[in-house]
């Protein structure tokens, strides 16, 4: 990937005004940062700003919403979009989480308050309060439907919600340390879950029990992703009869990011090793971009495409900063990625740009949700952004 541009994160607002400014710099691997700043020229009749770029800078699009920035010495080009609406009032405090319903209407969202809310994802106003869980929940999201949550909290119980009533409907309880992820298989007949007591498991929701611990691997599992294998790849067979009660695993594979720099892939229906990948510091999250090309994030800010099929070697490995990789999401041809600086940034085969989301200022953006054209992230700073893609 082509050298990392950044741009001051309210950007939007400094060049509205007659010679407002704003930074930029340009951060080549292993060269010298090259430092630049926009200035507002003036604002045209339609209310977009006349900007110019200081010397190894060009403005290649402006409008109100987004400029189009590149740095030709480095070969580098990014499209920054400032958020087209903020949530300042869902939360008190730090949003640990965040998910949209199948059809966009709602959104849930956890915090370091305590708490956990269901709101209207067109204003952001408070639709319920999900009280239950003892301490911080830690990951919550819709079932296919729309019409239902699974949460996990530090109180090891996975808990499963109406979104209508904001009544507890499930507890799920055999975990011995708190839960960190989920992931739903097919339509949401089974779950998985990854906790810090270092296994994984499979519960049947409908009968609130667990159907079996899929890894047991002594270290903290930060991320789960579950995925619909390619014909290529050898699952391998369960060594007993599956319960009844398991429900589309048949084809799946389950992705584990570990604490102890590991990633693990198996079979989720055998129960089988598909690889054991080792990488530069703890894998944080994971997810599938199709039947055999994955991505995990790690610690240290890099970015793991593997093929399931030659896992030795990554495909690629991106790295754009030192900060740790807080969330991986796999969005039309390419994906979106959020880090522990504040960055959040989409990246398309079809584009030879990269899309940044701006607006933390430094703050861990620690999860990234889409529906459609929108794309929603919540930050460190209690806020949740919104951003349009309309002209892409």
């Amino acid at each position: 990937m082509a050298a990392p541009l950044r741009l001051q994160s309210d950007w939007a607002q400094a060049l509205r005004k007659d010679e407002g400014e704003a930074w930029l710099s340009c951060h080549p691997p292993g060269k010298p940062t090259l430092y630049g700043s926009l200035t507002c020229q003036g604002i045209g009749l339609d209310g977009i700003p006349e900007v110019t770029a200081s010397e190894g800078f060009i403005v290649n699009e402006i409008n109100k919403k987004s400029i189009h920035i590149s740095c030709p010495k480095e070969n580098a080009s990014s499209k920054f979009l400032a958020p087209y609406t903020t949530f300042s009032r869902i939360h008190a405090k730090s949003i640990t989480c965040l998910d949209i319903s199948s059809g966009g209407g709602l959104g849930v969202s956890s915090s370091t308050d305590g708490s956990m809310k269901i709101w209207q994802a067109s204003n952001g106003e408070l639709r319920r309060v999900l009280e239950g869980h003892v301490f911080d929940v830690n990951c919550c999201r819709f079932f296919p439907s729309g019409l239902v949550v699974l949460s996990g909290g530090m109180d090891a119980q996975l808990k499963i919600w109406s979104a209508e009533d904001a009544s507890c409907v499930v507890t799920f309880k055999g975990h011995k340390g708190g839960i960190l992820d989920t992931a739903i298989v097919d339509q949401g007949r089974n779950a998985v879950s990854g906790s810090r007591d270092g296994t994984a498991r499979l519960w049947d929701c409908g009968r609130s029990a667990c159907l079996g611990v899929i890894a047991d691997c002594g270290s903290s599992i930060n991320g789960v992703a579950v995925g619909t294998a390619d014909n290529s790849i050898n699952l391998g067979s369960p060594e007993q009869m599956p319960s009844e009660r398991e429900v589309g695993t048949e084809s799946k594979m389950l992705l584990l990011a570990r604490e102890d720099k590991k990633l693990q892939c198996l079979g989720l229906q055998s129960r089988q090793p598909v690889f054991l990948f080792i990488g530069s510091d703890a894998f944080n999250c994971c997810t599938f971009l199709s039947g055999f090309l994955l991505l995990a994030g790690t610690q240290d800010g890099n970015i793991y495409q593997l093929d399931v099929r030659s896992p030795r070697a990554p495909v690629q490995v991106i790295h754009r900063s030192g900060a740790p990789v807080m969330s991986l999401l796999s969005f039309r041809d390419g994906f979106i990625a959020s880090q522990g600086d504040g960055s959040c940034f989409i990246v398309q085969q079809d584009l030879d740009y990269v899309i940044e989301l701006t607006g933390a200022d430094c703050d861990p953006v620690y999860k990234v949700a889409t529906w459609e054209k929108q794309i929603y992230t919540c930050c460190r700073d209690g806020l949740v952004r919104r951003y349009q893609l309309s002209d892409l």
